[in-house]
């Protein structure tokens, strides 16, 4: 049979064999790509083929090649389920301790053991946090970084406002679900609160507030983590809660081998504040 030709003259390239070998490489690559979908492994044919010709020109060993073939794809799965992680940690500003001014409250705020505290050993420990201290010492953004910390660590985190909180059980009161949403607070690994005390109108607006904070903090204590921040002293919170009883048994179960941490010093906040200039330019 004569040659394909070119209109021109020029023999056209025939494709190459489709030799038994070649067929069942082509096979077998096909049933590892489908193998590895099947397994929940994102990763394409090019990335197996570029995977593959770097083993034979690196000549990489066995576990050489196989760490090369799935790094890749198990980083990136890490990575969505930390911003799975954050997203339902929902915190009001994703902040770590990096460029925090140690410096402005040196004595006031004990940056050993707020960075052991962003270790999460207390996590791990099962123990609880409270960071007591006036507002604009830089409670909030403690908490909210402890938080992070420990969501990249592949803890379950939960923020959340004092306002918020009672909210959230208050509706669930009204709607039937408590003992679900009771539930869903117990099973996570890091609960924080934030602005404990901050508001006493909000409190005062949800009767139900010494019992709510009561049945969760029994639902979680020896079992998970709970970090709170308040700006009001420990006797306070009788007054604060209006039930004095169920909030010393409240108080009882969060500081049972908690850390205690208190913040003094300067406001951050006021310190940053401008003053006012007049019309005149006086101050």
């Amino acid at each position: 049979m004569a040659d394909r030709s070119h209109p021109r003259g020029r023999t056209t390239p025939k494709d190459p064999p489709r030799t038994t070998e070649t067929v069942a490489r082509r096979s077998l690559h096909d049933d590892v790509t489908a193998e590895l979908r099947t397994l929940g492994i994102a990763l394409t044919p090019a990335a197996l083929d570029a995977a593959l010709s770097a083993a034979e020109r690196e000549s990489l060993s066995h576990l050489e090649f196989l760490h090369r073939l799935l790094a890749e794809p198990a980083e990136a799965r890490r990575q969505r389920a930390l911003d799975r992680r954050l997203r339902e940690a929902k915190f009001r500003e994703l902040t770590t301790l990096e460029g925090f001014d140690w410096a402005f409250n040196a004595k006031g705020v004990d940056r050993q053991t707020v960075e052991q505290l962003a270790t999460c050993d207390f996590v791990r420990r099962r123990e609880n946090v409270i960071l007591v201290g006036q507002t604009g010492l830089g409670k909030s953004r403690i908490l909210q970084a402890i938080g992070r910390a420990a969501c990249v660590l592949g803890y379950r985190v939960r923020y959340a406002t004092s306002a918020k909180l009672l909210q959230d059980f208050t509706a669930a009161l009204a709607d039937g679900s408590f003992t679900r949403t009771l539930d869903a607070y117990a099973r996570l690994d890091l609960l924080l609160i934030d602005e404990f005390g901050f508001d006493r109108l909000e409190r005062e607006a949800q009767a139900q507030a010494s019992t709510v904070y009561y049945r969760l903090l029994d639902a979680r204590t020896g079992r998970r983590s709970t970090a709170l921040a308040t700006n009001i002293d420990f006797k306070a919170w009788g007054d604060y809660l209006g039930d004095p009883p169920l909030a010393t048994a409240f108080l009882d179960r969060l500081v049972d081998g908690a850390v205690i941490l208190k913040l003094t010093g300067r406001s951050y906040r006021a310190h940053r504040a401008r003053p006012i200039v007049g019309a005149d330019g006086a101050d």
